[in-house]
């Protein structure tokens, strides 16, 4: 009997034209790697949960929208009845290994590119190679300019050297890379000065970083340096430049180490910082540093955005190379998910909208994701449809746009 598969779960009735585009396979725009041997349950559950923590005494990340999801949804994908307890699908999930847990769900999530964020310096998370061949598609990697920069400031040179190290460093990672990306948001926030800073700034700041280099980068004036580095290697190499938006991570100072055997700040330096700059998060904030960039021809992916996801759609809707996912918070709100996507229709361009599950940890969340996307954009479409708004034909462009299309135009894959 053929494994399920989230092609296979889209609410009906739809029109065939509209159902084909949904089921198509879907370029995963921006995720991490999956974990890749077993955990305990405590393990697990932290991550499923969005803030990497235990779940209070008592209490189960299974009682959220996405555990509900899980048991509702990825169960069927392990062999077992839809709904099935969470202490059944814990013991299934043990029984056939994380390997081949691994490979149902992140084959069956249905997509054929996997862009894969490697900047988690985690032991035991899947490389982007591995979990292309899981899930049977092509894979890419995104380099997370903040783990860059952490290395060479680790490297013990002298801070007069450092701004043409890093440089060189960027350069040289990018060459294997599909785009770069920035946790800016979770380090000094994303209301940072746009203009570029002055050399001699970056020389003292870079004076400062070097006496304490493993620390973790927050100075806004080596932030700053690092974008528009950042900046001048994407324009040169044709690549985009994503920013993590939003309050996804914002309470995952340990991303549920204790769980993994990790607990000790082996997260330190990914940008996963805490609360505090939460509510600096908020694309609209980046309007200054959106605008210099205008010009110079390097396209902006606002990742997961959520709650501030109407801000996005603005922003992409107001400037021409700025694009938007709803990452993370598809998996995490579920059955609401058709709500999240409606509000992102409500404004951003339809070719400026992809898909991204900003998956990590667990792949439940990856096959989640594309599920969620795929029945919450299913009922979106739907509903346009039946109201006269778009004809068939309008809808299944629109979803084999946000699903695939806009991704290999602005990826170049």
């Amino acid at each position: 009997m053929p494994e399920p598969r989230s092609h296979d779960m889209l609410p009906t009735p739809l029109p065939d034209a509209v159902r084909a585009a949904l089921l198509a396979p879907m370029v995963d725009q921006h995720c991490c790697g999956v974990r890749r041997d077993d955990t305990t349950r405590s393990g697990f559950e932290q991550l499923i949960g969005e803030g990497g923590t235990p779940a209070p005494p008592g209490t189960t990340h299974f009682d959220t929208p996405a555990g509900a999801a899980i048991r509702r949804w990825c169960a069927p994908v392990l062999g077992l009845e839809p709904h099935a307890s969470a202490t059944v699908y814990l013991s299934r999930r043990a029984e056939l290994g994380a390997a081949e847990v691994n490979r149902r769900l992140l084959r069956g999530a249905g997509v054929s590119a996997f862009l894969v964020d490697t900047g988690l310096d985690v032991p035991g998370l899947l490389s982007p190679a591995e979990m292309g061949r899981l899930g049977s598609a092509a894979a890419d990697e995104i380099v997370r300019l903040e783990q860059v920069e952490q290395d060479v400031a680790e490297a013990g040179l002298p801070a007069a050297d450092y701004a043409g190290m890093l440089r060189d460093e960027l350069a040289a990672r990018a060459a294997r890379a599909t785009a770069l990306k920035s946790v800016a948001a979770h380090r000094c926030g994303l209301g940072f000065d746009p203009s570029r800073p002055s050399r001699g700034s970056v020389i003292a700041a870079a004076g400062r970083r070097l006496a304490d280099p493993k620390s973790r980068l927050d100075d806004p004036v080596l932030v700053r340096h690092l974008l528009w580095a950042a900046v001048d290697v994407a324009r040169e190499r044709g690549l985009p430049l994503q920013f993590h938006c939003g309050l996804s991570g914002w309470g995952l100072s340990g991303w549920g180490l204790s769980g993994w055997g990790l607990s000790g700040g082996g997260l330190s330096g990914n940008g996963l910082s805490g609360i505090g700059v939460g509510h600096l998060a908020d694309p609209a904030l980046l309007t200054g540093f959106v605008r210099a960039l205008a010009p110079l021809g390097v396209p902006v992916v606002l990742l997961h955005c959520y709650p501030y996801h109407r801000q996005a759609a603005y922003l992409a809707a107001v400037f021409p190379h700025v694009y938007v996912d709803a990452g993370p918070a598809v998996a995490h709100t579920a059955a609401g998910s058709a709500h999240v996507l409606r509000e992102l229709l409500e404004l951003a361009p339809f070719h400026k909208q992809m898909y991204g599950s900003g998956c990590h940890g667990a792949a439940e969340l990856c096959f989640l994701a594309a599920l969620c996307h795929r029945r919450g954009l299913a009922h979106v479409l739907a509903d346009r449809i039946g109201e006269g708004e778009w004809s068939q034909a309008d809808a299944a462009r629109i979803a084999h746009m946000i699903g695939s299309g806009n991704a290999r135009r602005v990826y170049r894959l």
